[in-house]
C-alpha cells in the first residue's frame, strides 16, 4: 500500500514538471486498467516464461541434433533469439511496474528499450522473409536447394538482416535524445515506444514521424510483400504437382511458416497502423494489443513448430523419454 501511494506521489509531480529533458520517465501500463494490473501480470508472466522455456528448448534441440542443420531451422534459431530479446527487453520492467508498481524508468534505459525492441522486431520480419525464401527454393527448386542455400549464404543473409534492422533503427535513440518534453514525462504505455514518446514531445515531430514511417515500410512493408510474392510462386507450382497428395504434403511443408506469420503480423499491423491513425481506438485496447504482440508470437512460435515439425516434435518426445527416471 505505501509503494502505491509513492508511486501515484510520484505519477502526481510528473504531471507538474516544468523540466523539458527528463532524467526519467514514469510508465503507467494500461489505462484504465489499473486496477486489474496485478490480475493482467499474471498471464502476461506465464507467457513469458512459456517463452523463455520453449525458445531455449528449441535452440537446445537444433543445436544438438545434427539432423536439423537445415536452412529452415537455422533461421528459426534466429528467430528465436530475437524473440527472446524482444520479451525479455519489455517484460521483467513490465512486471516490476504491475506488482511494485515501480513505474520509474532511466531516460537512457527508455532510449534502449526503444531501439532494442524496435530493431529486434524489425529482425524478425526479416527473418519470417528468409524462411519464405527457403520454402520458396524448396518447392520451386527442389534439387538446387542444397546448392543454394549453403550455411555461408545462411549466416549471409542473417548478418544482413540483423544490420539491416541496427542500421535502419539505430537513429531512433538519437531522434528522441535532443526532444523536450515539456508536457509530462509520463508515458500512457507498459514499455517505452517510439510513437508513445513522440506523443508527448513538445516540438515539431513530422520529420521524425515521416523517418519511422519510411524504416517501417523498408523493413515489415517490404519484407511482407515479398513473403506474398513468395507464396504466389509457391501456390503456382504446388497447382502445377500432378497429384493431390503431392499438392497437399507440399503445402503441408509451408504450414508451420504461414500460421507463425499470421501470428506475427496480425498484431503488429493493428498496433502500428492504431497508433498512427487510430484516433478513435480506445488507449487500453491499443496497449493491450501492443503487449500481445510482444508476448504471443516469441511463446507461439515454437509451439507451432514443435507440433507441426516431425523431427522437433520427435526431438522433443527423446529427450523427455530419456528424462523419465528408470524404476
Amino acid at each position: 500500500m505505501k509503494r502505491k501511494l509513492k508511486y501515484s506521489m510520484i505519477v502526481m509531480s510528473a504531471y507538474n514538471k516544468t523540466d523539458v529533458y527528463p532524467s526519467t520517465f514514469i510508465l503507467i501500463g494500461i489505462p484504465g486498467l489499473e486496477a486489474a494490473h496485478i490480475w493482467v501480470s499474471i498471464p502476461f508472466c506465464v507467457v513469458y516464461l512459456l517463452a523463455l522455456l520453449g525458445n531455449c528448448s528449441l535452440l537446445f534441440i537444433i543445436k544438438t541434433d545434427s539432423s536439423l542443420q537445415e536452412p529452415m531451422y537455422l533461421f528459426l534459431c534466429m528467430l528465436a533469439v530475437a524473440d527472446l530479446i524482444v520479451c525479455t527487453t519489455a517484460v521483467p520492467k513490465l512486471l516490476s511496474l504491475f506488482w511494485f508498481h515501480d513505474g520509474e524508468i532511466r531516460f537512457e534505459a527508455c532510449l534502449t528499450q526503444v531501439f532494442l525492441i524496435h530493431s529486434c522486431s524489425s529482425m524478425e520480419s526479416g527473418f519470417f522473409l528468409a524462411m519464405a525464401f527457403d520454402r520458396y527454393v524448396a518447392v520451386c527448386k527442389p534439387l538446387r536447394h542444397s546448392a543454394i542455400l549453403t550455411h555461408t549464404v545462411i549466416g549471409g543473409m542473417g548478418l544482413a538482416i540483423v544490420f539491416r534492422g541496427m542500421a535502419l533503427l539505430s537513429p531512433h535513440p538519437f531522434l528522441l535524445r535532443w526532444l523536450p518534453y515539456c508536457r509530462t514525462n509520463i508515458i500512457s504505455h507498459t514499455y517505452c515506444e517510439f510513437m508513445a514518446l513522440i506523443k508527448i514531445a513538445c516540438a515539431d515531430t513530422r520529420i521524425r514521424r515521416a523517418y519511422s514511417l519510411i524504416v517501417a515500410f523498408l523493413t515489415g512493408g517490404v519484407d511482407f510483400i515479398l513473403i506474398i510474392c513468395s507464396y504466389v510462386l509457391i501456390l503456382h507450382t504446388v497447382f502445377h504437382l500432378p497429384s493431390k497428395d503431392a499438392r497437399l504434403k507440399t503445402l503441408g511443408t509451408c504450414g508451420s511458416h504461414i500460421c507463425v506469420i499470421l501470428v506475427s503480423y496480425t498484431p503488429a499491423f493493428f498496433s502500428f497502423f492504431t497508433h498512427r491513425f487510430g484516433h478513435h481506438v480506445a488507449p487500453h485496447i491499443h496497449i493491450f494489443v501492443a503487449n500481445i504482440y510482444l508476448l504471443i508470437p516469441p511463446m507461439v512460435n515454437p509451439i507451432i513448430y514443435g507440433v507441426r515439425t516431425k523431427k522437433i516434435r520427435n526431438r522433443f518426445l527423446k529427450f523427455f523419454r530419456f528424462s523419465k527416471p528408470l524404476n
